[in-house]
């Protein structure tokens, strides 16, 4: 078996806590076949970038590499984070051009691969993950890499039109036929991909799982949508129940039902409309006051953006506006919070909920939806609003479908899901929950490495 490479932004170190299901599959991985994990460190440090750092656990090994404050600056901060994450979601109107900061992005990238390259050996297999790394591969395959490499791209496509809008864009995601395998999240997302190869990229379309380089050079192409540890997580929200955060949020909702949103603070989870959307149910069931208590629990996620500062200044006056319009003195509607919480406390926060709601304005996948419906207590579960626009539409079709944008359809899907019969929920649950078990996060890495090995 050859060994396994990761190569990702961020490296999941063993013993540190932030690591969730992606890192654990990762690591099961490596841990199958001996492998080596690369990636930042998440040191910005005073000198020059580079400084490697390398340990072992078992079969696993880590090298990790300090990033100067100005490349990290440009290379995450700036391109990954204010140019690629933006169009990426089709923000245009947010993509930042700065040239200098597309500059240090490639430099991160050439600094990752002169580091990586004199550590491979021709029979690995190579799997870098997401936007950041976009021209790895390439770079890897100037060094003289012949290794397997495949690419997962986790975030969405979006149309040809829009990413042709990016200077050098054609450089950039060129970069990428000189991987074995392109991994993306849906069916939808690969269909863009290969509209940009056909309409900007100089390749062709060869079938549904093939594209051709303008040299000549044929890639695979697939759809891999992401999932979690399915068992895990149902595992976890069950003994959650008794913990005392969960039970201090039982006691406080004094028998009202509960929905919940639990997103990153993004301009690209559709907050401002997920809040709309409530205080329009607020005003079209008015019959329903005070029956329903809406959480949204957001952590600050880049603060130092000015996007996402002014993105948390509008949920906030949004949140007053609607408590001041429809509070009682016994019953707050909309509960905001920025804080953070441990996963298994949210695992317990979901199982509590009537209703779910995850509405991005547009999402490569959304673990929170698959989450949501693992957690919920197989007797009794909740209803899961999604949106259309989130990757995880495309395998939750018994979830109630939304487009973020249509306020009264996500007042309705509301209504409907505080109000459905139990049976329904049952019906709907057991379905999606089936599909979650069979595709679980250990299901994805294997299909993905079978695809990435077998060529």
């Amino acid at each position: 078996m050859s060994r396994l490479v990761v190569v990702s932004n961020r490296v999941a170190l063993p013993g540190e806590n932030r690591a969730g299901g992606l890192a654990v599959a990762l690591q099961a991985a490596l841990k199958e076949r001996g492998g080596l994990w690369f990636g930042w460190s998440g040191r910005s440090v005073a000198g020059p970038s580079g400084q490697l750092h390398e340990h072992s656990d078992g079969a696993i090994r880590y090298a990790t590499l300090d990033l100067s404050k100005a490349d990290l600056d440009n290379y995450y901060n700036g391109f990954s984070n204010r140019a690629l994450w933006p169009l990426l979601h089709f923000r245009l109107d947010l993509v930042d051009y700065d040239r200098s900061k597309r500059e240090g992005y490639w430099r991160v990238n050439t600094l990752f691969a002169d580091r990586l390259a004199p550590m491979l050996r021709d029979d690995d297999i190579v799997w870098i993950h997401d936007y950041h790394l976009i021209p790895l591969a390439a770079l890897l395959r100037e060094r003289g890499i012949g290794c397997r490499i495949g690419f997962f791209l986790h975030v969405p496509v979006p149309s040809a039109d829009l990413v042709q809008a990016l200077p050098e864009h054609h450089s950039l995601f060129s970069a990428l036929y000189a991987c074995d395998l392109l991994g993306f999240q849906t069916r939808r997302d690969m269909d863009r991909f290969q509209s940009w190869v056909r309409l900007f990229g100089g390749g062709r379309v060869i079938d549904e799982a093939h594209i051709q380089a303008p040299d000549g050079r044929r890639v695979r192409i697939a759809a891999f949508p992401i999932s979690i540890d399915t068992a895990h997580i149902a595992r976890q929200a069950r003994a959650a129940t008794g913990n005392s955060p969960v039970r201090a949020l039982r006691h406080s909702l004094q028998e009202r039902k509960l929905a919940i949103g639990v997103d990153r603070l993004d301009y690209s989870k559709g907050l401002p409309e997920r809040f709309h959307g409530f205080e329009r149910y607020l005003a079209r069931y008015p019959q329903q006051k005070g029956s329903m208590t809406f959480l949204q629990i957001a952590p600050v996620s880049r603060g130092s953006v000015a996007e996402y500062r002014t993105l948390r200044s509008e949920l906030e006056q949004l949140a007053g506006h609607i408590n001041g319009s429809h509070a009682e003195a016994d019953w707050t509607p909309l509960r905001y919070v920025n804080q953070n919480y441990a996963h298994s406390t949210l695992t317990g926060f979901y199982r509590e909920a009537a209703v779910g709601l995850v509405t991005p304005l547009r999402d490569g996948m959304n673990l929170v939806a698959k989450e949501y419906v693992a957690s919920q207590d197989p007797d009794d579960p909740g209803v899961l609003v999604l949106s259309l626009l989130a990757g995880a539409a495309d395998e939750l079709r018994q979830a109630l479908l939304v487009n973020p944008h249509d306020l009264d359809g996500v007042a309705d899907a509301i209504a409907t899901a505080a109000n459905m019969p139990r049976g329904e929920r049952i019906e709907r649950w057991q379905a999606m929950m089936e599909h979650l078990r069979e595709y679980d996060i250990n299901r994805w890495r294997r299909d993905y490495l079978q695809a990435l090995e077998g060529g």
